[in-house]
């Protein structure tokens, strides 16, 4: 396998990092095989796309636009009883939420359902399709074993003549859902059991969400996902490894088919996320069992989940810029994905303070018309974000976590006695400590060191700087701490002392949310939905795309803290 190696866009001169797909397109135009490149992201609507799927999607639009080449959006709909309009749509949003536009329109499978039902036909005409009455456990008895070969179905035999009507009668709804089938006819004793008489239509009287109650036969996968390729003129059909064995059967279809162009099959690696799921069967049990509030759930690892959750296009696709394409495992701990996430806000996000558990602080000599207020930039590499005035009063908000009565070593925030600097604002000293009946403490009394406004303490060093708020203009917010989903890197991979994998709810993580009321800057008042911020010294948060309401209902999400601190 080509090793990776970095070549430079042309387009951008920014590194690109090639891998053996890459390597095989770059043979493919040199070799003149192809003049241009058209890819598809294929996703079947009954889900919300996860962090995989965003993969693919980085791969496959990202493989386009370097070599300007075309990307289509299939769906593929073959399925109806567990697709939606929903569904569809989220798919659509996400895709271009992360920066990526398809060719033309929206293509569905369904738009294919005439032409796959007349090469199906062409397919009984010549010999190499028939109408099967087995049942599934019939079905699965004839199928023999990964050791065992298979054996003939007794309808195998059936002439061409008679195929051609039953087929049609299935088609016109004359027999009972799950009565019949249409299976190639290939070889029942071949090593590679998708190549033993697949099915390719099966009988499902169910409405479809864009052709109705037009059909109750509807093609499988593997014989609607080729053709739809060759149809679309895709050149690389990029799909992860547990299609390899399928690639055989896409091949058999298109040879035995009259159509003109026969697109090749690559696989990569599939993405697992340790401590998340990448199975919309389990994603899909969490919502309907209401371990999660939905699809979007901050913690999921769903593309609208991350949206929500404040990660950017930009974080993701860093990401799967670095975890890279390859047929080696891939298997990546949620904190490359966070740190990606992370440095991408780092440079866009502007900066404010807001107190999560705050601890009232009097600074006693606080004197109006003296005491004075500075203004702060909201980044300080970004100029051009402008700045906002940090308004101090008599009254201040600090961080509880910013003051200890006996402080450990090295201790550099607040304790009686000390000193430490309000950011963007004065030196303080803590005079006294006020407890309530039960020995919390409940206010600090301080001193402000008047002489140390935008300068430094004469004769003295003050390392200490600390965020805080003045009390009568911190805006009250929702935040919601959102942590891991599982407390278990691979939830769904755990076997019990009986060998059984052990059900992943076992290992949802208790903590994954907590929801507190903190105190903002009033510069985020009206802060739009989906508005980015790192708060200081605490994390990245930004405002909840649906239930923050700016200037009256202020909510905020927690992206990823300032470093991991999972692992301690």
């Amino acid at each position: 396998m080509p090793t990776e190696f970095i070549t430079m866009s042309v387009e951008n001169n920014a590194p690109v990092i090639s891998n053996f797909i890459r390597a095989i397109i770059d043979e493919d135009l040199a070799s003149g095989k192809h003049s241009s490149i058209v890819t598809r992201f294929p996703p079947e609507p009954n889900g919300y796309l996860h962090i995989g799927h965003a993969k693919s999607i980085c791969l496959n639009f990202g493989l386009a636009e370097d070599y300007q080449g075309k990307c289509n959006l299939r769906m593929d709909d073959t399925n109806p009883e567990k697709e939606s309009d929903e569904y569809v749509q989220s798919i659509k949003d996400s895709v271009a939420w992360l920066g990526f536009q398809w060719d033309g329109e929206v293509r569905y499978a369904s738009d294919y359902f005439q032409q796959l039902y007349d090469y199906a036909i062409e397919l009984i005409k010549t010999g190499h399709a028939f109408v099967c009455d087995l049942n599934a456990e019939q079905m699965r008895e004839y199928r023999g074993s990964l050791t065992e070969p298979g054996k003939n179905s007794p309808y195998r035999e059936r002439s061409v003549a008679e195929n051609l009507d039953l087929f049609t009668r299935m088609k016109n709804g004359e027999f009972a859902d799950g009565s019949k089938t249409l299976r190639l006819k290939i070889d029942m004793s071949s090593g590679n059991v998708n190549l033993r008489d697949p099915v390719i239509y099966r009988i499902r009287r169910a409405h479809h969400h864009r052709t109705g109650d037009a059909w109750c036969i509807y093609p499988m996968y593997d014989y609607t996902h080729c053709i739809s390729d060759a149809i679309e003129g895709i050149t690389h059909s990029l799909c992860t490894l547990e299609f390899e064995d399928h690639r055989p059967l896409y091949d058999w279809v298109l040879d035995n088919i009259s159509i003109g162009c026969h697109p090749r099959q690559y696989e990569f690696s599939r993405l697992e996320l340790l401590y998340a799921l990448t199975s919309k069967r389990k994603l899909n049990a969490l919502v309907t069992e209401g371990k999660v509030s939905g699809w979007d759930d901050p913690r999921m690892p769903t593309i609208e989940g991350m949206r929500r959750r404040g990660y950017s296009p930009a974080g993701i696709r860093l990401f799967s810029q670095r975890i890279g394409v390859s047929r080696g495992e891939n298997i990546i701990d949620l904190a490359i994905l966070e740190g990606a996430v992370r440095e991408m806000l780092e440079n866009e996000s502007p900066r404010v303070m807001a107190v999560l558990d705050p601890i009232k602080v009097t600074l006693t000599n606080f004197q109006d018309g003296v005491t004075a207020s500075r203004s702060a930039p909201y980044h300080p590499h970004h100029p051009e974000f402008g700045e906002r005035e940090v308004l101090i009063a008599r009254e201040i908000y600090i961080e509880r976590d910013d003051f200890a009565e006996v402080p450990p070593p090295k201790w550099q925030r607040l304790t009686v006695g000390g000193e430490v600097r309000l950011r963007y604002s004065y030196v303080i000293k803590c005079d006294e400590v006020i407890k309530d009946a039960d020995g919390k403490v409940i206010e600090l009394k301080c001193s402000i060191d008047h002489d140390t406004l935008g300068q430094n303490p004469v004769g003295r060093k003050v390392k200490g700087v600390i965020h805080w708020l003045a009390a009568n203009h911190a805006i009250a917010a929702e935040v919601r701490l959102y942590d891991r989903l599982f407390n278990e890197p691979r939830p769904d991979a755990v076997r019990g002392e009986d060998g059984e994998y052990v059900d992943f709810m076992q290992f949802l993580n208790p903590d994954s949310l907590q929801t507190i009321t903190g105190y903002v800057e009033p510069a985020v008042r009206d802060a739009a939905p989906e508005t980015r911020y790192q708060f200081e010294r605490i994390g990245y948060f930004v405002t909840d795309r649906l239930e923050h309401q700016p200037g009256s209902k202020i909510v905020f999400n927690r992206t990823v803290g300032l470093k991991d601190s999972w692992a301690k």
